[in-house]
């Protein structure tokens, strides 16, 4: 009898004992011995060797290393998505502030079929853009670059590429005081559009902001149909003789301070013969409506006549700045690695990031 009692006493132990280790199981779904713990073993990954989780035990999460830095966006887009202008820039955002600017800026290469002198100047601490000396030559190929792999500490990010189409050199001349835009394509005259640009006459903070601002503008981005209101002057009420908000086709943006050269909404007797816009360059339905259609990111539009100049900072105003000065704005010593381009390979780019900055500004031309 005591031995049959101590026998069913020791099962009863070991019941109980393999339900506690059951429940220690994470998902078990059934009654398992035991198992003791080995020692950690461990796998290699293409950056570092992790361990495994414990046999029998809870999930231990591996630290994964991380880049140091990433990019964010790229504009231009991809050459099968768009062709660009000879004026074009490009622009580069990382995932977060950049520590050692010099050190992001050299590993960033620009590589032209048709090279010219390009450099490098941060606009933020986040931000770079890429600016030619003179403009791109137009029917090539570009491919941009940035091996961040190579950054100290940043062994573990993926290199980036983007191969850019730059299209028609088209080049448009507009003169505030002439009132005519002549638009050349690869070097000739293609038309002479008559126009009507800012009327002047609304003074804030000291500068007119009804005038069309003179200097090399680039354009932007393009809308079939753009609504234009007057709430950047602060105008929202209806009642006030000030107010606008109007549909407005063939709108093709040229500033962030809300300028396009565009279709004129009625008024077509001063296109030609005065400037009555708030800014804007109106012209004809016509010539509107063909200079929508050939335009494309990055080309350029020479506005003279008026005595509010353009910012280098408003929109994509870089051309703006002398080559000297603009070259001030990169982190790499004038003796040191450049970003001049060379001879394209012909080989795809690796990555092409989906994402695009195009700018949005404000919508209150007319």
């Amino acid at each position: 009898m005591n031995t049959l009692r101590r026998t069913a006493q020791a099962s009863l132990a070991l019941v109980a004992l393999v339900t506690v280790a059951a429940c220690s199981a994470e998902g078990s779904t059934s009654a398992q011995p035991a198992a003791p713990t080995p020692t950690p073993t461990f796998v290699r990954s293409a950056a570092k060797a992790h361990p495994r989780s414990p046999v029998g035990g809870a999930a231990i999460k591996a630290k994964v290393a991380k880049p140091v830095l990433d990019i964010a966006d790229i504009t231009p887009m991809d050459e099968k998505v768009e062709k660009i202008g000879v004026g074009s820039p490009i622009i580069v955002t990382f995932d977060r502030a950049v520590a050692n600017r010099a050190a992001a800026e050299a590993v960033l290469q620009v590589q032209a079929e048709k090279p010219v002198e390009g450099a490098w100047r941060w606009v933020s601490d986040r931000k770079v853009i890429y600016r030619t000396k003179t403009y791109w030559k137009p029917h090539q190929k570009v491919l941009f670059t940035a091996r961040l792999s190579q950054i100290p500490g940043n062994q573990e990010a993926k290199d980036v590429s983007r191969r850019f189409a730059i299209g028609t050199a088209n080049i448009s001349m507009v003169s505030t005081g002439r009132h005519i835009m002549k638009v050349y394509r690869d070097g000739k005259l293609a038309k002479t559009i008559p126009i009507s640009a800012g009327r002047g006459g609304m003074v804030k903070n000291g500068v007119d902001v009804y005038l069309t601002t003179s200097g090399v503008h680039l354009t932007m981005g393009k809308k079939a149909v753009e609504t234009m209101t007057s709430s950047w002057l602060g105008v929202t009420d209806p009642k006030d003789p000030r107010y606008y908000k109007e549909e407005i086709p063939w709108a093709v943006r040229i500033s962030d301070s809300g300028e396009y050269v565009h279709q004129s909404a009625g008024y077509y007797q001063f296109l030609g013969r005065s400037n009555q816009s708030h800014g804007c360059v109106r012209a004809t339905p016509e010539g509107a409506k063909w200079f929508y259609g050939i335009a494309q990111r990055g080309d350029v539009v020479k506005i003279g006549g008026t005595k509010r100049k353009l910012d280098w900072r408003n929109g994509w105003g870089f051309w703006q700045l002398s080559w000297r000065q603009w070259k001030q704005g990169s982190a790499l010593p004038a003796t040191g690695p450049t970003a001049a381009p060379t001879a394209s390979p012909s080989a795809p780019p690796a990555t092409d990031p989906a994402t695009d900055d195009q700018q949005e500004g404000q919508t209150g031309g007319l």
